[in-house]
């Protein structure tokens, strides 16, 4: 085994989310991190649920936008480039596609970030040029991801 190799094999993990069932069309998601709440999920009322947690698109929005802010504070901080406020928003595009089926189709990130020193403007290019390459979700997105799925009835 290269060293690369052995590198990749300690940098990968398993996480665990486990999705229960409450009502109607509500879940928890519940997270394998002990210090993590759960997480309640519904369908807004126009797709029949009451709309008390965000439903899946918009957890994957969630976890697009949160990926590239933290990978983007991430290499800032590394750069030593002090931010005082980020905020990000994400609009996110669910839309009928050839089969009538709703689809994600877009994701729309804006990031906003004030930095301490106005000046420091130009520290900031380099992140801004690698900072998308390491964000895991996106990337992954972008690139796809093999889903396996298991349905066990009884």
């Amino acid at each position: 085994m290269t060293t690369d190799d052995k590198q990749k094999k300690d940098q990968e993990f398993i996480s665990n989310t486990e999705i229960e069932w409450v009502k109607d069309l509500q879940f928890i998601a519940k997270y394998d991190l002990p210090k993590t709440k759960e997480l309640l999920m519904d369908e807004p009322p126009q797709l029949g649920g009451s709309g008390e947690g965000p439903n899946a698109s918009r957890v994957l929005a969630s976890a697009v936008g949160d990926c590239l802010s933290a990978s983007l504070l991430f290499c800032l901080t590394k750069s030593r480039v002090p931010v005082k406020d980020l905020k990000t928003n994400v609009k996110t595009r669910v839309a009928r596609n050839d089969e009538n089926l709703l689809r994600v189709q877009e994701i729309d990130v804006e990031i906003k970030i004030h930095l301490e020193d106005a000046s420091q403007t130009e520290k900031t290019k380099r992140c801004q040029e690698l900072y998308e390459k390491y964000c895991i979700v996106t990337d992954s997105i972008r690139n796809g991801i093999n889903i396996n799925v298991n349905v066990d009835i009884k």
